[in-house]
């Protein structure tokens, strides 16, 4: 097909079609999706969204400390993954693993450092060592012991090694938990993988959860879900001001209950019923869904399920096509969709990002959440924006002016160094106290989407989206960021030859 040939057929000029196949101009929304569609191609093969985070990956590979000195920049990992493909993704898988193997030895180090635990087994193992030696020697030193004597000190021998194999157990035991908790940074990218590999888009699950409304009726509220649950599966809905332990709810399988503290909202406790109902109905779905090649442990498949889980009482409660309509009506007003639904800010959030089905794609968006640390507790990635995938994000991003703001929606156009804008809304939000001694930690939900798309948005009003001027100016994090002289910066940037000064160490 020509340039001029594919021009018409998607209502452009040649002039302009050439510009975009030059990397000259930016492309989305409709226009993407015409072209993609003339080409029988998906979406993904012209944005590059696999390319993208491939040069994430090297970026952040690039920037950690062991090769910082070698001088390897960005643009020479965009060239990498555009020669050497195969070449990048081993280097980025190497990054991965060595990361992995840091985190477990700085866990094995900090547990030898400051457990108390440790240090009493260790105590326990070396005693236990010393009496079955001082036993031994007695026995081998002293020839003229009586049958009675030298059966005491075999006896003291065999319950001393007993303890210690106990022992060795429990510190190894131990070590094997450190181990698998040092795992879990490389457990969540193998999620992440699964997740961008899928684009975050489920048709197996948005089938079973149509399946699983239909159970519940129509618009089901509260009552009918409980109903379901008692009549259906023989499990009771309680709801206590004691619970049995200090999380907000649980499931007691033994006793087919699941309880709520009488804090929790009603959209929790509609969106955690669900989630149950899901978990047990469609464990079948749910394993072959969480089977995905991405997930090489058993550990990240049962990630996974608790997330496919979540996907599917999400898909039940917000249904895929009402819910897009709606969202495009009330142009993914968080808020107001929150209202409609009975829903919290982040389950409706949750939603926004799924939907991505090819032939009814919603506004495409990315996923943070922050605790007041500021350490990223969970996100969702977006082709194209560099999210950091451990720690703390850039320091004027909007997911952190939002815990100065609590209950405001905060609003914020960032343009990154590469030229990139993206359209950033964050509310920081709280479960309810139940009593004074209750510390209940707000955290922060932040939504992004690529400046194309924001004028879809109400968040778009009143901002002039073509003057890049009043754009805040910020990076992926200190490390990743190549903005030398910016006054937030905590960390000196990884960029070769870049010289940063650190206002936030100076006193």
């Amino acid at each position: 097909m020509s340039q001029a040939a594919l021009a018409r057929s998607v209502g452009i000029s040649p002039s302009y079609l050439n510009l975009i196949e030059a990397n000259k101009r930016q492309v989305g929304g409709t226009l993407l999706q015409r072209i993609a569609a003339e080409l029988e191609i998906t979406i993904g093969e012209l944005t590059g969204e696999a390319e993208h985070r491939l040069i994430h990956e090297l970026t952040e590979a690039f920037a950690d400390p062991v090769l910082a000195d070698v001088g390897l920049s960005a643009d020479q990992a965009r060239s990498l993954v555009a020669t050497q493909p195969q070449i990048a993704q081993m280097i980025a898988r190497l990054h991965r693993a060595y990361a992995a193997a840091a985190v477990s030895a700085d866990a094995y180090a900090n547990r030898l450092r400051a457990d108390p635990l440790l240090s009493q087994l260790l105590h326990q193992v070396l005693s236990r060592i010393t009496a079955v030696r001082s036993s031994a020697e007695i026995l081998d030193e002293i020839k003229d012991l009586s049958s009675e004597e030298r059966e005491r000190f075999v006896g003291s021998i065999s319950r001393e090694a007993r303890g210690l194999t106990a022992v060795a157990q429990n510190l190894i035991g131990q070590f094997d938990h450190a181990s698998i908790a040092s795992r879990s940074a490389s457990v969540r990218r193998e999620l992440d993988d699964m997740i961008f590999a899928a684009r975050n888009y489920f048709p197996l699950l948005e089938d079973r959860a149509a399946e699983i409304a239909a159970d519940l009726g129509e618009r089901a509220g509260e009552a009918a879900i409980i109903g379901h649950l008692r009549e259906r599966h023989g499990i009771a809905v309680e709801r206590t001001a004691n619970p049995p332990s200090g999380q907000p709810f649980a499931y007691d399988a033994e006793r087919r209950t699941i309880w709520f503290r009488n804090t929790v909202p009603q959209s929790t406790r509609q969106f955690q019923m669900v989630r149950l109902v899901a978990d047990l109905t469609s464990g079948g779905v749910l394993d072959t869904v969480a089977g995905a090649p991405e997930l090489s442990s058993e550990t990240a498949r049962k990630l996974a399920r608790a997330y496919l889980s979540s996907y599917a009482a999400g898909a039940v409660l917000f249904p895929y096509e009402r819910f897009r309509s709606d969202a495009e009506a009330l142009r993914y007003d968080v808020e107001a969709l929150s209202e409609r639904y009975n829903a919290s800010f982040e389950q409706v959030a949750h939603r926004l990002v799924t939907l991505r089905r090819e032939d009814a794609e919603g506004v495409p968006f990315g996923f943070l959440r922050s605790d007041p640390a500021g350490r990223l507790t969970k996100h969702f990635p977006l082709p194209g924006l560099l999210l950091p995938q451990t720690g703390h994000a850039c320091p004027l991003w909007a997911i952190y002016a939002a815990f100065r703001s609590s209950g405001q929606l905060v609003r914020q156009v960032v343009r990154f160094s590469d030229g990139s804008r993206f359209l950033f809304i964050a509310k920081a939000v709280s479960r309810r106290s139940s009593g004074f001694a209750d510390q209940a930690l707000p955290h922060s939900i932040l939504l992004a989407t690529d400046i194309l798309h924001a004028d879809r948005t109400v968040y778009a009003d009143g901002l002039d989206l073509r003057d890049s001027g009043a754009d805040v100016p910020v990076g992926p994090s200190c490390r990743l960021c190549t903005r030398a002289d910016c006054p937030s910066r905590q960390e000196a940037p990884f960029a070769p030859g870049t010289e940063a000064t650190l206002t936030g160490s100076i006193a």
